[in-house]
């Protein structure tokens, strides 16, 4: 018993031990942004972006936050319009593209000009494995896709509200 219980302590300390060491990768992935590898029509500083964005705008967009779940102005929101980038103006949703997804945060089963608009990128940061969603024009960061959508499609574009703005549709 006592030779099993230092076994276990021994494995214990060096598995402990080795989820404290650095990894230069995790630390990077961190402390900056994922550099998205695409071309972008709408290039701009981070001093012209600081002064176009709100600041809860800037922390979406250009450094990939999220936004608290059910906080968005467009969550519930079900007029008719398209959706465009805060950031560029670009196009990317329709009303008929979204539903409720009772998530927290707009949800859209696609987007305008299919895969054109918006570009998918394989995200690894905090300890998962998602595909984030950005705006192919300015490379603004969206939200995340998901597989788990109630439509045809079986996407989800799960969407943070104040990376969007709404053009309502005028009859």
């Amino acid at each position: 018993m006592r030779i099993f219980f230092i076994i276990f302590l021994i494995l214990f300390t060096l598995d402990f031990c080795s989820c404290q060491t650095p990894s230069t990768n995790v630390k990077n992935n961190l402390s900056k942004p994922k550099q998205i590898a695409m071309k972008l029509n709408c290039e701009k500083t981070d001093a012209e972006w600081k002064k176009q964005l709100t600041s809860e705008q800037y922390e979406i967009l250009r450094l990939k936050g999220t936004e608290r779940p059910g906080s968005g102005k467009y969550n519930s929101h079900f007029e008719k319009g398209i959706y465009t980038c805060a950031g560029c103006g670009s196009e990317l949703f329709t009303n008929d593209q979204k539903f409720d997804s009772h998530c927290g945060w707009p949800s859209f089963d696609g987007n305008i000009a299919g895969e054109e608009k918006v570009k998918q990128i394989k995200d690894f940061s905090h300890g998962m494995i998602r595909t984030e969603i950005v705006c192919a024009n300015c490379g603004g960061h969206l939200g995340h896709i998901f597989d788990d959508g109630p439509t045809f499609t079986g996407q989800r574009y799960c969407v943070n509200s104040l990376s969007l703005n709404f053009i309502k549709k005028t009859e």
